[in-house]
């Protein structure tokens, strides 16, 4: 009986393999789906090819070649792929910025000059690391809290950090109390508010009534290193609008919370590029202890700002060097004095650590110099309105006959100016019949929009509008009324009708749509696309990494108007259920054209991971 083996022997084994087998067989499934998972969040699955493969490394089988978009709107896409889900980023890249990421530089090896700011600068992923997943919104994400209460609080949840709140709490920047983020509407030079030192800025100019609008003749303000934008929330009480800007920093997220506020701001830095801003588009330059070298490279970031500034603009600088309380002090005050004055500026006033220099009317004084006096005028060559990529020069920026002739820019106040001809119209040949009846035009289709809206929204619904491509500005210029600003972008290979737009008191931005925008995830309420998918596709884009990027800069409940063509239309529609977007109206364009309107509501949805971190 010794050699026989026993049956309750042998069922135990036989039940401890099958044990064993289901056992790896689970390890199998579990780690290999998460392995699976893990190759779409960093590599991009197979089947969405056509997106772009992953943001975070390349494929085995791409051999280095550059994706391209097949897709040809309104003809037959054969084999092509609409995926009925997207892949869900890791929750890691809630904020991911893909062209303002650290994790690329570091990746792709980039030797870049931390000395200039280069790292701060735009850096995009080729097309083969891009990512293809949605990004997700952080745990316990809200609705963003309605403007103008959206001012002076956010929900926490929706930007988890709290460090500045921390590092700055002597400045009064921000205080975390329970579940939102208040903002006194201090800063690092204004403790005591914004309102305040901006009233104090208008007493030292002598403008009536420490306005500093000075009865609508400063309306646009660059505010360089703005920390949370509280300077530009405040202006706005006085019918001004800045361009807060700041880069993505050891304080990464300022941006971040100024847009979540509600407040105009973009992501950017005085590095070695030209700011995306034509020539004399601001009234007004403002730097409270923005931490920048202004004497380094023979004052270049300073003559950058000069080439943005109008004719009588001002640079208002507030900084221990205004006072000069230590022989260090003293000598950067100095050098900065002699630089300034080589360059024309006077000082317009002075108070305790505030000066406030002020620009030519006209080239007279650069004239006058002495021959060989540094920083030269610009080369009559330069194209002072070429701003994409286009690198900063030590020079100064001559103005144009007109402007030499007006001794000045010309501009009616603000809001005549809205909707007043501007003289630059002249520079791409239209006259002013023709800038009003695209005044008009625009004026009737922004009437219809809100119509087609009207179901969905209330007054304080939209607050972060852009119009992705803005050509003059009219589409902006119709929703004065409306509680709202516009970030106006102008294609990077178009007419540069961008300084027609600062021109008319808006702001907004150069940009190629083929490439990623300088903004974090989740930060506008409204996309305005008027034939921007036509316009890709002429240049060999992806549609889908467009539709990709509008999801990653769109709020959830927020809303796209595509103006386009119907295979335009046709095509956006069978991405709808990946991307978790519904319809919401369609209409044709009313006999202008071939064009049409289409409306759509991104979902509001959260991760499992998100939902359980959120209970």
């Amino acid at each position: 009986m010794r050699g026989r083996p026993d049956g309750g022997q042998k069922k135990r084994l036989i039940a401890s393999l099958c044990a064993v087998a289901i056992f790896l067989g689970f390890l199998y499934v579990y780690y290999g789906s998460s392995s699976r998972g893990a190759a779409d969040l960093g590599y991009g699955s197979k089947s969405l090819r056509k997106l772009g493969s992953s943001y975070l490394g390349g494929d085995d089988d791409t051999d280095g070649k550059q994706y391209e978009s097949s897709t040809k709107f309104g003809q037959d896409e054969g084999e092509d792929i609409v995926p009925k889900t997207f892949p869900v980023c890791d929750d890691r890249h809630s904020e991911l910025i893909p062209c303002l990421d650290r994790h690329l530089i570091y990746q792709m090896r980039l030797k870049l000059d931390l000395s200039v700011m280069e790292h701060y600068e735009r850096h995009c992923p080729p097309p083969e690391r891009r990512y293809n997943c949605l990004i997700p919104p952080p745990p316990g994400y809200k609705v963003p809290i309605k403007w103008p209460q959206s001012r002076d609080e956010v929900w926490k949840a929706n930007i988890p950090h709290t460090h500045l709140a921390h590092e700055k709490s002597d400045q009064n920047w921000m205080v975390v109390q329970g579940e939102k983020i208040v903002f006194p509407g201090g800063g690092t030079h204004f403790h005591y508010g914004a309102d305040k030192y901006i009233a104090s800025i208008a007493n030292m100019l002598n403008f009536s009534h420490n306005n500093l609008n000075n009865e609508g003749r400063i309306r646009t303000v660059l505010d360089v290193g703005c920390g949370v934008a509280s300077f530009g929330a405040y202006l706005l009480s006085s019918d001004i609008i800045a361009m807060s800007l700041a880069p993505n920093d050891v304080h990464q997220n300022q941006i971040q919370f100024a847009l979540e506020r509600g407040i105009p701001a973009y992501l950017g830095v005085l590095g070695t590029k030209r700011l995306p801003y034509p020539s004399r588009s601001f009234e007004l330059a403002h730097c409270s202890r923005c931490r920048i070298d202004w004497l380094q490279r023979d004052g270049i970031l300073l003559l950058e700002l000069d080439r943005l500034l109008r004719p009588g603009g001002y640079f208002a600088y507030s900084s221990p060097e205004a006072y000069a309380q230590d022989e260090e002090d003293l000598r950067i005050w100095r050098e900065m004095s002699a630089l300034v004055g080589r360059m024309c500026w006077r000082i317009a006033a002075k108070r305790n650590q505030t000066v406030i220099w002020q620009k030519p009317l006209t080239n007279d004084c650069y004239m006058e110099r002495e021959p060989g006096t540094n920083p030269p005028v610009c080369r009559s060559d330069d194209d002072p309105d070429a701003v994409w990529g286009v690198p900063m020069e030590a020079c100064i920026t001559p103005y144009s006959d007109h402007d030499q002739k007006a001794k000045g820019s010309g501009l009616a106040p603000w809001p005549a100016r809205l909707t007043s001809p501007p003289p630059r119209l002249a520079d791409f040949g239209y006259s002013n019949e023709m800038f009003e009846k695209d005044t008009e035009t625009w004026r009737h289709r922004v009437e219809s929009y809100w119509n087609l809206l009207s179901p969905k929204i209330e007054d304080d619904t939209l607050r972060n509008l852009m119009d992705m491509k803005a050509n003059l500005g009219s589409f902006a210029a119709a929703l004065k009324s409306k509680n709202v600003w516009v970030m106006n972008v102008v294609p990077e290979d178009g007419p540069n009708t961008l300084k027609v737009i600062y021109d008319r008191g808006l702001i907004g931005t150069t940009h190629n749509w083929c490439e990623a925008f300088s903004t974090y995830p989740r930060t506008y309420d409204l996309l305005h696309a008027w034939t921007v998918f036509s316009d890709i596709e002429k240049k060999g884009c992806s549609a889908e990494d467009l539709l990709l990027e509008m999801d990653r800069i769109l709020r959830p409940s927020g809303f796209v108007i595509i103006r386009d063509k119907q295979p335009v239309i046709d095509f956006v529609k069978k991405y709808l259920s990946a991307l978790h977007w519904e319809a919401v109206a369609t209409a044709d364009s009313d006999n202008e054209g071939d064009d049409i309107v289409f409306i759509i509501q991104k979902k509001l949805w959260l991760t499992s991971e998100s939902l359980r971190n959120s209970e």
